[in-house]
């Protein structure tokens, strides 16, 4: 199947992105980082780099992460009360309330 020439994405999507590249960027400079050092410790392009924190929406989440991680912006947090051995863990750029809610099963029957 053809890939779309447009894709509609939601406003929370667009934000979402926008954000987390506005927060790479923040990084990056903070860190005074070029450009093109993050492109070349993430074996990205320059270009890519730009795209990335402009928050276009056609770029890989791969490279996303990954320049994240580079910058030291944290995407993930140790979900708390959970055991060291079975550590899940949960988006930090998410609100507490869009976070999935793992209630307390009462199987006292």
């Amino acid at each position: 199947m053809p890939k779309p020439a447009t894709r509609a994405h939601s406003r929370q999507a667009r934000e979402g992105v926008a954000s987390l590249g506005r927060m790479i960027r923040s990084a990056r400079l903070a860190r005074r980082m070029t450009v093109a050092e993050l492109a070349a410790r993430g074996d990205m392009s320059r270009g890519l780099v730009q795209r990335i924190e402009r928050g276009d929406m056609g770029c890989g989440i791969g490279a996303v992460f990954e320049a994240a991680a580079i910058v030291g912006v944290a995407l993930f947090e140790p979900e708390p009360g959970m055991p060291s051995a079975r550590q899940g863990y949960a988006p930090t750029l998410l609100p507490r309330a869009g976070r999935a809610v793992h209630p307390e099963i009462d199987d006292d029957f």
